[in-house]
């Protein structure tokens, strides 16, 4: 969805893709969606490279298995993940119980509530809008994302949808709401819940009062880390490039700039990689899709094989991880030691996890089918697809603490800075194809120039994704049976 107190995500069916659907102004944030219809299963498997569109995805599986999760004991028993999102969706709990049907039969069906936190945007939504019931119908796919993947690391879990009305332009009208429903959240559930957050705003939004008014949602953060639970929150999908409220998320700011609450020290950031698992994306053209508007192959071109995770920087759509210094926050003193040469302020993100389109997970999704299409499984990215399986895997690490009769984490970053990387795998920069684009080296944003032309490096620049901590991926993506390790023992 755009820029705004946002859904930071996007979604791709895997049809022939008309560009005006499939590109916003100015990097945008905004829904990626084919025209056509699901992607199709054959005998309950799916076949995750669309001949037409070459887009590749996940099933739970897959990243399960790249990731290390299913190396693990833990489900997630006796945890609890509130994910935060406006709306909520009116089919979460039967497409929830969907995906556990056509991935995770052999387990107990889903511990799952959605919580209205003020009357639900339901009625005569047609998805033309981005506030109000008429933006409804884009929320319930961020919120179906949320709890499927959310469920899919830890399927044990009690999952918790916390639907907030309203969803607001760039602008801060809507977080006093939110921030309400989350200290309700806090007061309600037990200690160690976790949460994770897939909206934003640039922090330049808060202009000239932004200390002030981040110190008071920060009190909500803290409120529940002093009881041991832990939050979550997307980086954004924007690369370094910020919409500016003024001009309603039609204009950006000529410098870099990151998103908030990502920026909160009280919250871990969680940025973007692209998974390439079983396939290498081989680009020899920087034109993403020709004249006619369908999908040039010389751009999506890949062969098979493989195994890397880069940074998530992909030009066609186009968008990049967020990531970069704050303007709002101090250096915290579990950042001491990382990057000394970008000054004192809070850098983020502190970690990263796959939220590519092409190289997306699988959705399903019955809601608004006048907005979303027909009910079935489609292809989600974003780093809001990265933020609630990295909540999750933490709710795993609490479920350990807890069995060794350990209070559960709370903010986890200390315990992460602390580990140096080690229970991460580091992001490197790589470079694929003959394509400019190929090279996947930092969260430079690229501009779309209209169909059958190259897509070209937007004027802010972007952050150098490096060996070790660096501000596009943080310290890399977890290792799932070092980081519930690590986070158990600290």
């Amino acid at each position: 969805m755009r820029a705004r107190i946002k859904a930071v995500g996007f979604v791709a069916a895997v049809a022939a893709l008309a560009v005006t659907a499939a590109i916003g102004a100015q990097g945008a944030a905004a829904a990626v969606r084919a025209p056509g219809g699901p992607v199709a299963a054959q005998a309950g498997t799916f076949s995750c490279q669309q001949p037409a569109a070459t887009i590749h995805c996940y099933t739970p599986e897959t990243i399960r298995s790249a990731y290390g999760v299913d190396q693990l004991p833990e489900k997630g028993d006796g945890q609890t993940i509130v994910l935060v999102d406006s709306y909520g969706s009116p089919t979460a709990q039967q497409d929830l119980q969907t995906f556990h049907d056509t991935f995770f039969p052999n387990e107990p069906d889903p511990s799952f509530e959605e919580i209205f936190q003020g009357p639900n945007g339901f009625s005569n939504s047609n998805g033309n809008g981005q506030s109000g019931s008429a933006g409804a119908a884009g929320w319930a796919g961020e919120a179906t994302l949320d709890i499927e993947w959310a469920y899919a690391i830890a399927p044990h879990a009690h999952i918790v949808l916390l639907a907030v009305p309203p969803a607001e332009t760039e602008g801060v009208q809507g977080l006093p709401n939110l921030f309400k429903a989350v200290s309700w959240a806090v007061d309600t559930y037990p200690a160690g819940t976790v949460f994770s957050m897939s909206f934003g705003i640039t922090e330049q939004t808060f202009g000239g009062a932004a200390q002030e008014q981040a110190a008071r949602f920060d009190a909500v953060f803290q409120q529940g880390i002093a009881k041991g639970d832990s939050f979550f929150s997307s980086s954004g999908d924007d690369g370094t490039l910020g919409a500016a409220k003024q001009h309603r998320d039609t204009a950006t700011y000529p410098y870099p700039t990151v998103g908030w609450p990502a920026s909160s020290p009280y919250v871990t950031a969680v940025g973007g990689t692209q998974l390439q698992d079983g396939w290498t994306w081989n680009p020899t053209s920087d034109v993403p899709f020709l004249a006619d508007g369908s999908f040039n192959p010389a751009y999506f071109a890949s062969t098979a094989g493989g195994h890397r995770d880069y940074v998530w920087n992909e030009s066609w759509l186009p968008a990049a991880t967020g990531g970069g210094p704050s303007a709002i926050y101090g250096r915290p003193s579990w950042q001491a030691n990382v990057l000394p040469g970008q000054g004192d302020h809070r850098l983020v993100p502190d970690v990263a996890w796959n939220a590519a389109v092409n190289g997306g997970v699988l959705v399903y999704i019955s809601a608004y089918p006048d907005y979303n299409g027909p009910a079935g499984f489609y292809i989600y990215g974003g780093t809001s697809a990265a933020s609630p399986q990295v909540a999750a895997l933490t709710a795993l690490a609490n479920e350990r603490r807890a069995a060794a009769a350990k209070p559960p984490i709370g903010n986890a970053n200390t315990a992460i800075y602390a580990s140096g990387g080690t229970w991460f795998t580091d992001v490197t920069p790589g470079s694929e194809g003959t394509a400019a684009s190929g090279r996947l080296v930092d969260n430079r944003d690229w501009d779309f120039n209209g169909a059958g032309a190259a897509v070209t490096p937007d004027p802010v620049t972007g952050w150098p994704t490096l060996a070790g901590f660096d501000l596009t991926t943080g310290w890399g993506t977890p290792w799932a049976p070092g980081y519930v390790a690590g986070i158990a023992g600290s």
